[in-house]
């Protein structure tokens, strides 16, 4: 047995929430005995008023314990004051679990601690709020792992997946939650301690016996009824695992004919008792794994053939349908992984996976996989996927599917309701066909995928909750149901209960475990004070009043400053067709739509790859999270938090620490941009309250950066006088840690000013070259001229005689003048109008503002004029690349004198897709090792690493990844950094000056 770690990864800083208002008597008392953050404003409290599901329940208040002393006394003040309770992990339930008017306790932030393992008994005992891949990651150097491997992994806990019995992708293999956990110790309604575990040992306590005692006696009373009614599939996840006593039946969740009372738990969706910590049973890694993808020429021969798949005894047998092929074909992320798994045009394609110790055996059973659809009337339909990266890539984008199924733009959205309805294999193709009868017969259409293994298929019929669609809810739910009990299924095969399934239990098991179920229920909590009205006595599925968008629901009306329009379409649920956009700058139109595409799943809680969310990953906050911002949107632009709306302080406080790196932009799959809607509410507040000095200074800079350039030394002296630098920063507001940028003289003054011509040189660039690198490191701009010269091009740039150069106007936008920057925008339109009609390339050097040609000008209302700039536009090595692909570039480059090189991507370059072509040109270099940092935002982020109440969070960000990885280069070796805001973390966190690729290419040239 191993010792315990005390933290599964880094803590996060610790920010006293300032929107924390202690309005209750409850909350006074919290605060008071708990160290841990109490929240029980209206936006917090809004924050935790969704999951994943359609509800929406506003909570009594939150509690986010700091420790398990911090968790009993939360309990015990909860209970002396007889307020209900709700456990909540990510809050990723899709039913309505984690939603309800009840004190939430957030176990996700602090409680996610491994308290014990034993790697000869194969168990790992955690607390509920481990995250399943964080947990794997840490297993993973003992060839173990946890294989309850749900497609929210990257962000699920495990207290979560106890409480709805989660299954996963490899449940044909490694069976559901229950079957892998071993015990549980909790925490009773009466404030007593319990450890549920194998009855091998008698109970311990008197409340526990007296519960043990209580389920014996009503299992044994009603045996009968367990056999009839309790469903014969896998995936039944539905009510109390009432079958744990009944020792006889093969079915029933039993350790070797034993029963577990830790099983009694899992699926009880926090309504019997609190979780404080679960030990779970491990298995080995395997040792090799291969993939194949079956395409199917139509859905109904999927659904048919899988009962032959499953033969082959793969691990995994996942459905991916034609509109999420076809969705995923529209994410640049997930295209070119998708594209390789296709045959033709497939209807459906099943990803079936091998597993085991064997490398030979798992591609036996790929060829036998092969051979078995060609014997089936299908040769040539399984694309072979022998390599781990290819296989990792495609499983990336299952995982993804449904978030990828709600990238669906308008009001109309698949709805989780039936999603879960397990039947047996043999039937699957009659059920899936004759539900799509169903569907249609209701004017909709369904989206399918997931666990083809076992006959769990996710099924979501797209529907407008906002009209008519609570009522087809409810006539699809009525006619689904009594498919699954003609095919002896299981309603609920996965997600569980809570609202959406909830009145269903009774249906499924009858009236007498129902009883039953409530008898339980008692014994366990008799004040019902556990996630009260779940699993017993729920609400009808179907409740408007629990509805997140309820009759009434209304959007504020208000001119925005950005347009939206794009996102003001409606789908036709049967044909797939979008209506043209309507008219921007309505916020009941787009900028509602577009908020409304976050459907609170909850990826962008993952912070151990890709760049979404930095702020989320160094407070671990849901203020600071993209879902929590969305929602805090979504309260204010409804009406919810006041009449301010997205002037509002709640909006400002939530959107403090967002640093528009736009992460979420490309990592989240539905799309949601926080960087453009923080533009948008920055622009309501400085309308409704002005701006600030630092502001002003901020947003002003390229109107006066010219003048500073005249007078650098100056600048710099007042950043060199101790005194001075002091009163300047304080009195501004800027952290006194910080170095002031360094002005220089204007790269531009130094070149001819560009020609409006349309003559054509053989070879042209127009070279855009930024404030910041224009008037502060000028060396850059030099360096990109002298490359692309060496490569023989005419190089053109933003200025024009007797005008000051264009920009992009991004400080402005950061500031939330949009005008000023659609005024910049309209100048630089202007000027290279007449270079982008006659194709020739717009290089940038800086990419937040190179990006922005490409982003937020398409969002100005220019028209045409904005779209042929952005297809013109590039960055510097984006520009190279391309030209070397297309045999255009000549350029010739020698060794340097160092032999490595660190490169770290700026979030914008993530975000499109354009940090690849930094390392392609870089290892142009001969002889130079390029390698990159794994890393999320520096933390800079423009002028928000200068403020002073923002420095901390900006440092901690940076000491993710970053600084650490820059700490430990070579000696002589070079780092790279396109962004002008990481080269100055760079220098500052770790004195090391990083250099622009323009730069690094120039000292190679021959």
């Amino acid at each position: 047995m191993t010792n315990p770690t005390s933290a599964l990864l880094v803590k996060p800083i610790h920010l006293v929430p300032s929107a924390a208002r202690l309005t209750t008597p409850l909350a006074q008392h919290l605060r008071k005995a708990l160290r841990g953050d109490v929240l029980f404003d209206a936006a917090s409290r809004g924050r935790y008023s969704t999951d994943a599901s359609i509800y929406q329940i506003m909570p009594v208040g939150v509690v986010v314990p700091r420790d398990q002393d911090d968790l009993r006394a939360a309990l015990e003040i909860a209970r002396s004051e007889k307020v209900p309770l709700l456990a909540r992990g990510a809050g990723t339930s899709q039913c309505g679990q984690t939603v309800g008017e009840a004190l939430v306790i957030d176990t996700s932030k602090w409680l996610n601690n491994i308290v014990d393992f034993n790697a000869d008994a194969r168990t790992v005992t955690v607390e509920p709020g481990v995250v399943l891949d964080h947990l794997n990651a840490w297993l993973k150097p003992h060839g173990l792992w946890f294989p309850v491997d749900v497609s929210t992994a990257a962000q699920c806990t495990i207290g979560g997946m106890a409480g709805n019995n989660s299954c996963g992708s490899r449940s044909i293999e490694y069976g559901n939650m229950v079957h892998n956990v071993v015990a549980i110790d909790a925490i009773l309604a009466d404030g007593s301690e319990a450890h549920f575990a194998s009855l091998r040992n008698p109970p311990q306590g008197a409340r526990l016996q007296q519960i043990v005692e209580g389920v014996r006696q009503i299992a044994q009373r009603e045996r009968d009824e367990i056999v009839a009614r309790v469903p014969k599939v896998l995936r039944r996840v539905g009510g109390y695992n009432i079958d744990v006593f009944d020792c006889q039946n093969p079915r029933a969740y039993t350790d070797d004919g034993v029963a577990n009372l830790a099983h009694l738990l899992v699926g009880s969706e926090g309504t019997l008792a609190f979780s404080r910590q679960l030990t779970l049973k491990l298995a080995p890694l395997p040792a090799h794994k291969t993939l194949g993808v079956v395409n199917f020429p139509t859905f109904w021969q999927a659904m048919d053939l899988t009962q032959h798949i499953v033969k082959l005894k793969p691990v995994a047998v996942e459905l991916v349908d034609r509109t999420m092929i076809d969705l995923a074909m529209s994410n640049p992320a997930f295209r070119p992984v998708v594209a390789k798994a296709l045959v033709g045009e497939p209807q459906a394609v099943l990803l079936v996976e091998f597993a085991g110790e064997s490398r030979h055996a798992q591609l036996q059973s790929l060829r036998q996989l092969t051979e078995l659809m060609a014997d089936l009337g299908l040769p040539g339909s399984v694309v072979e996927m022998p390599d781990m990266n290819a296989q990792k890539a495609l499983w990336e984008v299952r995982k993804a599917g449904l978030n990828i199924m709600m990238s669906m733009k308008g009001d109309g959205k698949p709805v989780s309701f039936i999603e879960d309805c397990a039947v047996p294999l043999e039937h699957l193709a009659d059920y899936t066909s004759r539900l799509t009868e169903v569907f249609q017969r209701h004017g909709t259409e369904g989206t399918w995928y997931a666990h083809a293994s076992v006959g769990t298929l996710h099924v979501r019929p797209i529907l407008d909750m906002r009209r008519d669609g609570a009522i087809k809810m409810r006539a699809i739910a009525e006619e689904a149901a009594a498919l699954v009990r003609e095919y002896k299924g299981a309603y609920s095969g996965e997600h569980g209960d809570g609202l959406c399934r909830g009145e269903w239990v009774a249906w499924q098991y009858g009236p007498k475990l129902n009883q039953a179920f409530g008898e339980i229920k008692a014994l366990f909590d008799p004040d019902n004070r556990f996630n009260p009205d779940k699993m017993v006595r729920p609400p009808k599925m179907d409740d408007a009043r629990y509805f997140r968008f309820p009759p009434g629901y209304r959007e504020q009306r208000m001119e925005t400053a950005l347009d939206w329009s794009a996102w003001n379409v409606q789908r036709d649920p049967l044909t797939g067709r979008e209506s043209a956009p309507g008219s921007g700058n309505d916020l009941s139109g787009g900028l509602a739509k577009a908020v409304e595409m976050c459907n609170n799943n909850g990826h962008c809680r993952k912070f151990d790859a890709g760049t979404m969310c930095p702020s989320y990953r160094v407070t671990k906050d849901e203020q600071h999270v993209t879902r929590g911002r969305a929602n805090t949107l979504r309260l204010a632009i409804s009406g919810q938090l006041g009449e301010a709306g997205l002037a509002s302080d709640d909006v400002k406080e939530t959107l403090d620490l967002c640093v528009s790196c736009k992460g979420c932009k490309r990592d989240c799959p539905t799309g949601v941009d926080m960087a453009k809607f923080k533009i948008e509410a920055r622009a309501a507040r400085v309308k409704r309250h002005g701006l600030t000095l630092r502001d002003k200074l901020v947003a002003f800079m390229p109107r006066y950066a010219a003048t500073a350039s005249r007078v650098p030394g100056l600048i710099a002296l007042a950043d060199k006088v101790p005194l001075l630098s002091t009163w300047l920063k304080r009195s501004v507001g800027i952290a006194q840690q910080r170095s002031l940028p360094r002005f220089a003289r204007a790269f531009l003054s130094t070149v001819k000013p560009t020609v409006n011509t349309r003559g054509a040189a053989l070879k042209e660039v127009l070279l855009f070259v930024d404030t910041f690198n224009n008037h502060m490191e000028p060396d850059n701009a030099r360096a990109a001229q002298k490359v692309l010269e060496a490569a023989g091009y005419t190089v053109h740039f933003n200025t024009r005689q007797g005008e000051r150069p264009v920009c992009c106007g991004r400080t402005f936008l950061a500031a939330g003048l949009v005008d000023e920057a659609k005024h910049e925008a309209r100048r630089m339109l202007d000027l290279f109008e007449p270079f982008v009609a006659r194709g020739v390339p717009v290089v940038g050097l800086e990419p937040s503002c190179l990006l922005s040609l490409r982003d937020e000008f398409l969002h100005y209302g220019f028209g045409d004029e904005a779209a042929q700039l952005a297809k013109h536009a590039f960055l510097f090595e984006e520009f190279l690349v391309r030209e070397q692909q297309a045999g255009r570039l000549q350029l010739s480059l020698k060794p340097l004198a160092t032999q490595q090189a660190l490169v770290h991507g700026h979030c914008h370059q993530k975000a499109f897709d354009a940090f690849t072509p930094v390392q392609t040109v870089l290892r142009w270099i001969p002889e130079l090792t390029v390698s990159t940092v794994e890393s999320s935002c520096c933390g800079m982020a423009g002028s928000f690493g200068y403020e002073a109440e923002h420095y901390a969070t900006s440092q901690a960000m940076a000491e993710l990844s970053l600084l650490p990885a820059v700490r430990k280069m070579d000696d002589g070796a070079i780092m790279v950094a396109d962004g002008t805001s990481c080269r100055h973390q760079i220098h500052d966190g770790a004195g090391v000056k990083a250099l622009h690729v323009a730069r690094v290419l120039a000292m190679a040239l021959q």
